[in-house]
């Protein structure tokens, strides 16, 4: 925006205006930054003037706020939080060039620490930092840059570019498979759910036009590899990445009772993934927009490569 021929109103207007709709009252607004109610109703009153618009609607001792103040209260979350990160940046100066990286157990063990020492050497001068969660950062709690994160995309107003699909094939042992002849089979067994709060078994239900009694036998696990093992010792029917249903199986420790491909037609928006996540403020630092250029831009099919 050209700032010359359109004067933005003061910080302190947009942070009232900010305190208002997260609190939803003057009053919670007014003891959050320390001043007075009527302080707040003034810088208020001052923003709508400016924009000449109607921010919020007061019925009585409450307020709403207007479809124009939910759409400004975005934006102007959106610049505090780069705002902070900025301040947060350069009043570091010791840890300006550290990358914290966040990573899914399963994709930093299978696919990541194999490449760790080319992502090091690309930008000498970066110090690279990793954790391993399975639930996405809170990433200024968790003072995290950049996340690779297992799901479908959608992380709300993070950025999120997918990296690798991650297609399931259904395995059990072998001595569980002689109870699973046909799809509808699936219906009677302990299904292994590879993460927790996840919709990937009733999704592949649904395709597969199976239905499962509500009182069915499940398990859910905190990670992939942990179902991988729960699976390999004959707990349940588990959903297991296909690159390791392809080494359990000809190695004969599982099987695949449906065929590798049962779940080759599943739609894509029900197919999960690695992501690269992060907010969108910190692509303005230069050292991790470099780093996420290096990691969308390779070839994560190959897990040796």
């Amino acid at each position: 925006m050209d700032t010359n021929r359109f004067k933005l109103p003061s910080l302190n207007a947009f942070k009232a205006f900010h305190a208002v709709a997260r609190h939803g009252s003057v009053s919670g607004a007014a003891d959050e930054l320390s001043v007075t109610p009527q302080a707040v109703s003034q810088q208020v009153k001052l923003l709508e003037d400016t924009l000449k618009v109607t921010l919020f609607e007061r019925r009585g001792r409450s307020i709403e706020s207007t479809e124009t103040a939910v759409l400004l209260a975005r934006f102007v979350e959106a610049g505090f939080e780069e705002m902070a990160e900025g301040v947060r940046r350069v009043t570091r100066q010791r840890c300006r060039d550290r990358i914290n990286l966040n990573v899914s157990p399963y994709f930093a063990t299978r696919y990541l620490l194999p490449r760790l020492s080319g992502f090091r050497g690309f930008q000498p001068q970066s110090d690279l930092r990793m954790t391993t969660m399975v639930e996405t950062p809170d990433f200024e709690r968790d003072d995290i840059d950049v996340a690779v994160q297992w799901g479908y995309g959608d992380w709300g107003n993070l950025e999120a570019n997918l990296l690798l699909k991650d297609p399931k094939v259904i395995c059990c042992t072998p001595e569980l498979a002689v109870r699973v002849k046909s799809r509808q089979d699936l219906a009677g067994q302990r299904l292994l759910h590879p993460v927790l709060k996840n919709s990937l078994w009733s999704d592949i239900l649904e395709f597969l036009d199976v239905q499962v009694p509500d009182d069915a036998s499940e398990l859910a696990f905190h990670d992939a590899e942990t179902m991988r093992c729960a699976t390999l010792s004959g707990m349940g029917i588990g959903l297991i990445s296909r690159v390791d249903a392809e080494h359990d199986t000809l190695a004969g420790d599982l099987v695949a009772p449906l065929g590798v491909d049962a779940l080759r037609d599943l739609p894509p928006e029900k197919v999960p993934g690695f992501y690269l996540v992060l907010p969108r403020a910190h692509r303005r630092i230069t050292w991790i927009e470099s780093f996420c250029d290096r990691v969308t831009g390779q070839n994560w099919e190959n897990a040796t490569e």
